[in-house]
């Protein structure tokens, strides 16, 4: 479950020149098994193709990505001087900047940012809010794409097939700008670039989607052990240094609370009623207390949207409000130090 690489962070502090210095990447994106759990129900399922159409996109901004890096003729690259030599260089403009710079085979931090990499200053100080969507569609290089790509099928196609295109879009949209909201008020000098945030978002609906409609399942104690376990996991390697850890928690909070507003599955037995006694049938399609955890998540999701956007685009520093958070993203130990965000 834990051998694929991922990139959030982008790049590091911008030097004397503007440009974003080279940066170690690693990270390991989210994962799960399509088939966690059982569900009794007589549900339809869906056909997907949001989520293929999803991968092919990302596959496609990534070939676009290259072509407007150009590595050949790339400015950025000359300062690495002999060493800097471009990587599969038989693809032309295509080819991956040099591993010293960006050891992911990729593009340079400058291309990221022009295309829509996310920065705290071009956010708030230029007022480029689309940045929070954009750099959701952007990888910083072919292991980053597979990792996260990999990671949205295993997790995505379940989802799709049982709850159809439209909720799973919604979730993965909304959880992948929920993290770079995240990201943003917490990491405020260097650039981010990934799915991860959705994908995590993703995992987190999988989650609620679980509790809401837990007494139509079978093996319950087992599909929420394992879920909890691939959560854990993936939330514990992203106090590694390097990685936005802040992106992939505000994308699985985002995911969590949105499974309880858009995953609601009718009670047991409620698609059999008709065959059913007349003192046997719900008379409910839902629960009490999914209800409850409807209305809950709705209003924390509307609170925290408002909450973080504001502080966002008003240029405070969510550091300055917890001072323990920044362990939530990187953990200094006697092997590595973390930078100060």
């Amino acid at each position: 479950m834990m051998g694929n690489g991922d990139l959030e962070r982008g790049g590091g502090t911008k030097g004397r020149n503007g440009a974003y210095p080279p940066r170690n990447y690693a990270a390991v994106p989210p994962s799960s098994s399509s088939s966690v759990y059982y569900v009794e129900t007589s549900e339809k399922q869906w056909t997907s193709w949001l989520v293929p159409m999803i991968v092919v996109a990302n596959v496609a901004m990534f070939i676009v990505i290259m072509f407007v890096n150009n590595c050949p003729n790339n400015d950025e690259r000359r300062r690495f001087g002999r060493n800097g030599e471009c990587v599969a260089r038989f693809l032309g403009r295509l080819s991956f900047q040099p591993l010293r710079e960006n050891p992911l085979f990729g593009p340079s931090s400058s291309t990221l940012e022009k295309l829509g990499a996310l920065e705290w200053n071009k956010i708030v100080n230029d007022h480029q809010g689309w940045r929070l969507f954009s750099c959701i569609w952007l990888h910083a290089g072919v292991v980053h794409l597979l990792a996260n790509m990999l990671s949205l099928v295993f997790i995505g196609i379940r989802l799709e097939q049982q709850f159809g295109f439209v909720r799973v879009g919604l979730i993965y949209l909304l959880s992948g700008i929920g993290g770079s909201v995240m990201s943003s008020l917490f990491i405020q000098h260097s650039i981010s670039v990934g799915a991860s945030g959705a994908v995590f978002g993703l995992l987190g609906a999988m989650l609620s989607e679980l509790i809401t409609n837990w007494t139509i399942y079978a093996n319950k104690a087992a599909a929420l052990f394992t879920l909890v376990v691939i959560i854990a996991i993936n939330l514990a390697v992203g106090i590694l240094p390097h990685v936005d850890n802040f992106a992939h928690i505000g994308g699985f909070i985002s995911g969590f609370l949105l499974g309880f507003v858009l995953l609601l599955r009718p009670q047991f037995g409620w698609l059999e009623r008709q065959n059913l006694p007349a003192e046997g049938r719900h008379k409910s399609k839902h629960t009490i207390y999914q209800y409850v955890f409807l209305v809950v998540a709705l209003i924390l999701l509307i609170v925290g949207f408002a909450v973080g956007l504001t502080m966002l685009f008003r240029g405070e520093n969510a550091n300055d409000r917890c001072s323990w958070c920044h362990y939530l993203s990187c953990v200094p130990t006697s092997r590595w130090q973390c930078d100060n965000n």
